[in-house]
């Protein structure tokens, strides 16, 4: 099985920590050179130094913010004039808890633009070079929640749920191309972002972090939250040549939790 990344260049979002910096590392071990773009640059500086190298692997990072379009534009423009991106991995921290009954339009309006937007737009920059190298794969980090809503997270089911159907209609464009898009679903993963799920819903319930954790293996048949190299892992499959013919799915890697086939 091929799942060789050497020669390839991977362009990875949101890489500072968490599941981001999680494919980065599974990348770069896999032989890729990464650009790594988050908005902090001290942040990826010592993100960078983690990475695997070879030797002849050239690790780089762009800054940018995902909550500021233009700055994610310039970003992904600079990086496309001076290198053919191989593979895009769309990944931005999620919007906040909350019911849906309760969000303000702006948090629609500011996810949309965090997450399908940026999305589209970084997509957008890295296609032609993904088809003058006949080799393109675009995987976006999305959520189980396009399968089955998350309750206390009204904004992010509805978001993702753009998210997965963008993804699915350009993978029925670009895969004559030898581009694949392809979505992976975290469950629950231990990163800052389940930490501040976990407090709010003690807050919000009044009762005990150990509660809420209790709760939820519970709901996972594997009892335990996954680990964001195990995301990383998948990410690093779906963008080799091993997974040539996987294209337009969405993937759950969430210890069986979530509900549907």
């Amino acid at each position: 099985m091929n799942i060789s990344l050497h020669g390839k260049t991977a362009v990875v979002c949101g890489s500072t920590q968490g599941i981001g910096l999680a494919c980065a590392k599974e990348l770069a071990l896999l032989g890729a050179n990464c650009i790594l773009i988050a908005r902090n640059s001290d942040a990826l500086d010592q993100a960078i130094s983690q990475l695997h190298t070879n030797g002849e692997q050239n690790h780089l990072y762009a800054v940018a913010d995902f909550s500021d379009i233009e700055s994610v534009r310039s970003a992904i423009h600079e990086i496309v004039l001076q290198y053919t991106v191989h593979i895009l991995i769309n990944n931005s921290g999620g919007p906040a808890t909350g019911l849906i009954s309760e969000a303000a339009e702006t948090s629609f309006i500011d996810a949309f633009n965090q997450h399908l937007i940026c999305n589209h737009l970084l997509t957008q920059a890295v296609i032609p070079g993904m088809k003058d190298a006949e080799y393109g794969r675009i995987i976006n980090i999305v959520s189980t929640s396009i399968k089955i809503p998350i309750n206390n997270l009204g904004v992010s089911n509805t978001i993702r749920g753009a998210v997965a159907s963008w993804a699915k209609t350009m993978a029925n464009e670009l895969g004559q191309f030898n581009i694949t898009v392809n979505n992976i679903l975290p469950g629950l993963t231990s990163t800052q972002r389940l930490e501040s799920l976990i407090n709010n819903t003690s807050a919000k319930k009044k009762i005990s972090r150990n509660m809420v954790v209790s709760d939820m293996l519970d709901e996972i048949p594997m009892k335990r939250f996954g680990d964001a190299a195990e995301i990383g892992a998948v990410a690093a499959f779906l963008a080799s040549p091993a997974a040539s013919y996987v294209n337009g799915t969405s993937i759950p890697v969430d210890g069986g939790k979530t509900g549907s086939i």
